[in-house]
């Protein structure tokens, strides 16, 4: 049984000294206990173990690691105002921290860029650097792949930057796969709101344009200024209602952005999906809230932080080959470091997607197809 010892004070948080009064040893045995290092007896070492339990004492990892030669640290910078980037850390979290890894975050957000959060991150010894979405140049990348191994997530970057591992959903792919889903429904008309410049705006832009060619609709094709964010989204929308004629789908550039649309639709009473479709891109967990109930395009997190997380210590330890990973635009194989990992991505349908209806004196009827809603897009 461990020795009774006056109980630590409220709000401090347990040391070695007080795990050693606790069950009465000292405290360089408790250290070598909790390095399960040799020179405890079994019985010690479980006296020790049970103290520390009782007081609730943790070690501190960050300590530990901060007194070895390497520190196990992934820095990870992201997107504050990004859902996607959040449900991308937790994914990062669950494959790092069973690999013997601790993460340090550095977001960006409206005050706060990116050149300081990187700075941040190589101040706390940081190992390597995993960047959600980055939209630095190049040359700041290459600046930052000479000190440390770089894994760049959801961004194509033009032509081979040396030292940058790329680890990106195929956008194109994706905006295919919406167009497809709509035009099944029946949709003729259908506009795409578009990111503008951020990582992977021109490759879902392009997506976009190359569906609606394939079904003969070049003609009807229509990309607005967009954006990232709700109001974006919303002064988009806000155009497209005044547009003649209006379309009858629009595929946002992200989840965010969707809302945006969704919520300038409703305020217009203009009703989704009988009216208009909206599908977003992400399938953030902002997608999957009741009710919003977004059809959208889905990014396979848990793929993309393993291959991240993976490329990163690969890096770090010295194994892979060189050599991009693409397969139909499915690379779910091994995480081989160097050149490109690009991850398929899938339609997720839910609420917001039906085939186009119209007004008549019946009041709302299809116009294609039997208006089933949220019916999936054929083969």
């Amino acid at each position: 049984m461990v020795p009774p010892t006056p109980a630590v004070p409220q709000g401090k948080r347990p040391t070695l000294a007080d795990v050693a009064a606790r069950a009465g040893v000292s405290t360089a045995l408790v250290s070598i206990v909790m390095r399960d290092a040799k020179g405890a007896g079994a019985a010690t070492r479980e006296r020790v173990l049970e103290a520390a339990r009782e007081i609730g004492y943790r070690p501190d990892a960050r300590a530990r690691l901060l007194r070895s030669h390497r520190s196990h640290l992934l820095g990870v910078q992201f997107g504050l105002q990004h859902p996607f980037h959040s449900d991308l850390l937790e994914g990062i979290y669950a494959v790092a921290e069973p690999a013997g890894y601790q993460i340090a975050l550095s977001a960006v957000s409206a005050g706060r860029g990116e050149q300081r959060a990187t700075d941040t991150l190589l101040a706390d010894r940081c190992e390597a650097l995993i960047l959600l979405g980055p939209q630095a140049p190049t040359a700041r990348l290459a600046e930052l792949a000479g000190q440390l191994p770089v894994v760049s997530v959801a961004r194509r970057l033009r032509g081979s930057v040396p030292g940058v591992e790329v680890v990106r959903t195929a956008d194109d792919e994706g905006a295919r796969q919406a167009v497809d889903h709509l035009v099944a429904l029946g949709h003729r008309d259908i506009a795409h709101i578009d990111g503008g410049r951020a990582p992977g705006a021109a490759d879902r832009r392009r997506g976009y344009r190359t569906a609606m060619n394939r079904h003969g609709l070049a003609d009807r094709a229509r990309v607005l200024p967009g954006g990232l964010t709700e109001e974006e989204g919303a002064a988009a929308a806000r155009t497209l209602l005044a547009a003649t004629p209006r379309p009858t789908a629009v595929l946002a550039f992200n989840d965010r952005c969707a809302t945006g649309v969704l919520d300038i639709l409703l305020r217009a009473r203009v009703s989704v999906p009988d009216e208009i479709s909206v599908i977003g891109f992400d399938d953030s967990h902002l997608a999957r809230l009741a009710h919003i109930n977004l059809t959208t395009v889905g990014q396979d997190i848990p793929r993309l932080a393993e291959l991240a997380v993976g490329r990163a210590i690969a890096r770090l330890e010295g194994a892979g080959t060189s050599g991009a990973e693409t397969s139909g635009g499915d690379t779910s194989g091994a995480d081989v470091p160097g050149g490109e990992a690009v991850v398929a991505p899938h339609l997720v349908v839910r609420g917001t997607t039906a085939a186009p209806v119209h007004l008549g004196p019946g009041g709302i009827t299809p116009t294609h197809g039997s208006g089933a809603r949220g019916a999936s897009a054929g083969g």
